[in-house]
């Protein structure tokens, strides 16, 4: 069971990895899952920010915002690049 105190690890899990390159796994529903490589920009109490790499060069990267919650309930997962570990709950 989830409780205040599980958030609260998440987003200091999130936390440690600010500036750090993610790669996100977002399930976007109907067996539709986006796999995206980009930057953990900026943690906020209730959200975090994530810069997206463009896919062609001549596109611009852009921003995304996810909840903490989203991790809790595995619409989005992270991974680290640098150490290939899952970021969030265990």
């Amino acid at each position: 069971m989830a409780t205040k105190n599980t958030l609260s690890l998440i987003r200091s899990n999130v936390d440690s990895y600010v500036g750090e390159r993610v790669v996100l796994k977002a399930n976007k529903g109907r067996k539709k899952i986006s796999i995206k490589e980009g930057i953990i920009e900026k943690t906020y109490p209730s959200i975090f920010v994530i810069r997206i790499e463009a896919d062609v060069p001549e596109d611009v990267s852009r921003t995304v915002s996810y909840s903490y919650s989203d991790i809790l309930t595995k619409s989005i997962e992270l991974f680290a690049c640098k150490d290939n570990i899952k970021i969030g709950c265990s």
